[in-house]
């Protein structure tokens, strides 16, 4: 039996218009390095969709991107730091479609007011996945068989001088 191998990525960047489809090709190119080819264009179009959303919107510019592979759930997260971004009233029609076209997703706080918006898809059975073999159990005939028992060493006998020179 096979696991899958998890995975993460980290990117911090400063959003432009040029920068979103550089930043979706990085991207991709992770997904593609780690076998996932079949979740590249979902991810990519989602990432691209709330860079661009976050371009017009945000004042302050800077994101924080995160892809998270567990082996079923690829997660991708975009952190912005702007506190004036309001994904209630800002980012609704770009929420709307990435609800649309993922699995799951949800946008959560920091402690420092910044937020966080993230997207889920999975990778559905029968989709190529990265794989790894488990290490297998040794069969009985393989393992070292160990003597039942260790023979003893005969106790040494005591030099007969020394018992003498006690006395």
């Amino acid at each position: 039996m096979k696991t899958a191998v998890p995975c993460y990525y980290h990117l911090d960047v400063d959003v432009t218009p040029e920068r979103v489809g550089q930043v979706g090709r990085i991207l991709a190119a992770h997904l593609r390095l780690w076998d996932l080819e079949i979740l590249v264009e979902p991810v990519r179009r989602g990432a691209e969709l709330l860079l661009r959303a976050i371009d017009e919107h945000a004042t302050d510019k800077h994101t924080s991107i995160e892809l998270w592979w567990n082996g079923q759930h690829l997660i991708t997260a975009i952190g912005d730091n702007d506190r004036d971004l309001r994904p209630d009233q800002d980012l609704r029609a770009c929420l709307a479609r990435i609800a649309a076209t993922s699995d799951g997703w949800g946008c959560c706080a920091t402690g420092a007011g910044s937020r966080i918006i993230w997207f889920s898809r999975r990778a559905r059975s029968g989709e190529r996945v990265p794989r790894v073999p488990r290490t297998p159990a040794p069969r009985l005939r393989e393992m070292l068989q160990l003597p039942r028992e260790v023979p003893a060493a005969p106790p040494a006998r005591p030099t007969p001088g020394l018992l003498e020179d006690a006395r």
